[in-house]
C-alpha cells in the first residue's frame, strides 16, 4: 500500500478537522458513491485514535491510518489524495499489480 498526500490536500486535512496537532485521521472505505477502485464503496476519513492500525503515514503532526480489517481497500494500489481544480477533495487510485 502506498498513500500519497500532497501539500494542498494535507492543508484541507488540517482546516477541515479543526483539531489541535498530534492528530489521527483513519482513512477507511465506506459502502456509498461510486468508487473508482471499489464498485459501491469510496474512501472516507475520521478523526480517531487506532485500534489495529496495519498502515500509518505520519506527516506534520497528523497520523493518517488504516486499520487492518481495511486494507482490503487499498490492496495492490497507490492511493492518491489531492485537490482538485474546483478546490474539492481528490482521491485517485493508481493500479500497481499491473507494474508487476
Amino acid at each position: 500500500m502506498i498513500l500519497t498526500i500532497d501539500e494542498r490536500a494535507f492543508s484541507w486535512f488540517t482546516n477541515e478537522f479543526e483539531l489541535k496537532k498530534p492528530l489521527s485521521i483513519r482513512l477507511f472505505p465506506q459502502y456509498a458513491g461510486f468508487g473508482q477502485k471499489h464498485k459501491g464503496y469510496s474512501l472516507a476519513f475520521s478523526a480517531e485514535s487506532p485500534a489495529n492500525a496495519e498502515f500509518i503515514k505520519e506527516m506534520d503532526g497528523i497520523t493518517f491510518y488504516v486499520e487492518g480489517n481495511d486494507l482490503w481497500f487499498f490492496d495492490d494500489a497507490e492511493t492518491r489524495i489531492s485537490i482538485d481544480d474546483n478546490g474539492e477533495l481528490q482521491v485517485l487510485f493508481k493500479d500497481l499489480s499491473a507494474s508487476c
